[in-house]
């Protein structure tokens, strides 16, 4: 699995595509360059970008769960309400779905930032927001809290 790298400023057009940045289109491997789907992120007012292969797994994932438990039913289509397949066009960009843009307040200046195998859509104002929140000693005993219990093995970080 790829784990992408890299935080690019980007902005929507008045047609509501916004342009692949090339260091982010580059590290996608050649066969998963033209398509993706768009869905909204599960924690925060955002879009996620998903490679097809991701997403494939995320579904496969999916269709694991009972659908005859309600609370499995209930987040399966929850977690599909909104995503759309996006088309990489001739000139590298991608369409914003009207509805994914305003669940996340995307207008114009937009962040797409890596999150490990996927990649966040968001609107610069929120990203900003939500960056700032976790001063360093905040971060720090967050840091603790989610990393602190694997011991050695995780490395250093």
């Amino acid at each position: 699995m790829t784990n992408y790298i890299g935080e690019y400023a980007c902005k929507v057009d008045a047609k509501s595509r916004i342009m692949m940045p090339a260091g982010l289109m580059k590290q996608f491997p050649a066969a998963l360059r033209e398509r993706f789907v768009i869905n909204r992120s599960v924690f925060q007012k955002c879009l996620v970008l998903y490679t097809m292969d991701l997403w494939d797994e995320t579904m496969a994932r999916l269709n694991k769960l009972n659908r005859f438990n309600k609370d499995n039913d209930t987040f399966i289509r929850l977690f599909n309400n909104g995503a759309i397949l996006v088309e990489v066009d001739t000139a590298n960009r991608i369409l914003l779905p009207k509805r994914l843009s305003e669940y996340a307040g995307i207008q114009s200046d937009i962040i797409m930032s890596s999150n490990l195998n996927k990649i966040e859509i968001w609107a610069e104002n929120k990203f900003d927001q939500v960056v700032t929140e976790f001063d360093t000693d905040s971060f720090s005993l967050l840091a603790e809290k989610v990393m602190g219990s694997l011991g050695n093995d995780a490395g250093d970080i």
